[in-house]
């Protein structure tokens, strides 16, 4: 896999070894953005105020159900610069 990418533009995965993430159970996932920029939005008076692309990062997400049938999603929130989301394909 490293030749494949030529060991630019990645980091390696943070995934426990031993598990097939294709199995049922219930994920967290966290994306960030390269340099923690803030392409989702920003915080003014204590709320997130989201950008084009976060509005757009929003839409889709909530979206997910339109087209996987597979998996529920059981929550998200989108940050200036990261996107936590809970899957579960358990119960599906």
């Amino acid at each position: 896999m490293a030749n494949k990418f030529q060991n630019r533009y990645r980091i390696p995965p943070a995934r426990f070894p031993n598990w097939d993430y294709r199995w049922a159970g219930a994920y967290f996932v966290t994306i960030c953005t390269k340099n923690r920029e803030h392409y989702f939005g920003n915080i003014a008076n204590g709320e997130m105020q989201l950008s084009g692309t976060g509005i757009l990062a929003d839409v889709l997400l909530y979206e997910i159900k339109n087209h996987e049938q597979n998996v529920e999603l059981g929550g998200y929130v989108v940050m200036p610069d990261h996107v936590n989301e809970n899957y579960d394909n358990s119960t599906v």
